[in-house]
């Protein structure tokens, strides 16, 4: 239950709210039981299996990420109405609601007696995370701001389908992080890259004069 219901459990800690009102849905609390079940207890892993099975998988992965989009959605509305000016918070929020289960699994391994340490979703986010934040920021644009003229069912669509796109992408095709490229260059230009690379470049280069120098006095 801590990682189905980390989403809201993680924000109305953040708000101040209640933060076992996630589960004061029983019907949810019943279907993820279920879930649960099937998935780890029914004979000869067949739920595991069926739920692998590509076409499933598929399916289930692109309804979850039209899922996430709604509660990240409903996260940054949310965080809007106690918070009308602070699009921060409401960033955090949505980012949050839509995979609050990568903050929470530090926790969950350590309760299983599994200690990762190294394994932190805010020094290392996943793309799941990334695609949140920017989903986040992009519907804060969208609501509080004239910088994106476009209808919002349009903006909301859009986003739909870029969960989907590149959920299926990392299945299919291997894409797991198409952030990566852009990191990259972003670090390389205004966080010292290209600069450590240049001094290491010339560090070597330095090195190497001083080695000839040193053969010559020999």
């Amino acid at each position: 239950m801590l990682v189905v219901f980390a989403s809201g459990m993680l924000s109305n800690a953040l708000l101040g709210e209640p933060i076992l009102a996630p589960l004061k849905n029983s019907s949810q609390v019943i279907l993820a039981t279920a879930v649960w079940y099937v998935i780890f207890y029914t004979p000869f892993d067949i739920g595991y299996k069926v739920s692998k099975f590509l076409p499933v998988k598929v399916v289930c992965s692109a309804m979850k990420e039209i899922y996430r989009c709604k509660k990240v959605y409903d996260g940054v509305t949310h965080a809007g109405k106690l918070y009308p000016n602070a699009y921060l918070i409401m960033i955090i929020i949505g980012t949050l609601k839509g995979n609050g289960a990568g903050f929470t699994k530090l926790f969950e391994r350590l309760m299983r007696g599994v200690w990762t340490p190294t394994a932190m979703e805010i020094m290392q986010p996943s793309f799941p995370t990334k695609a949140s934040m920017v989903a986040s920021i992009i519907f804060v644009l969208d609501e509080k701001t004239d910088l994106i003229s476009a209808p919002h069912a349009l903006v909301y669509f859009g986003i739909v389908i870029f969960f989907v796109y590149f959920k299926l992408s990392s299945i299919l095709l291997g894409i797991h992080d198409p952030f990566v490229p852009f990191e990259n260059l972003i670090c390389a230009l205004f966080f010292g890259g290209i600069w450590d690379s240049l001094a290491k470049l010339f560090g070597r280069g330095q090195i190497k004069d001083e080695k000839a120098d040193a053969k010559k006095t020999n």
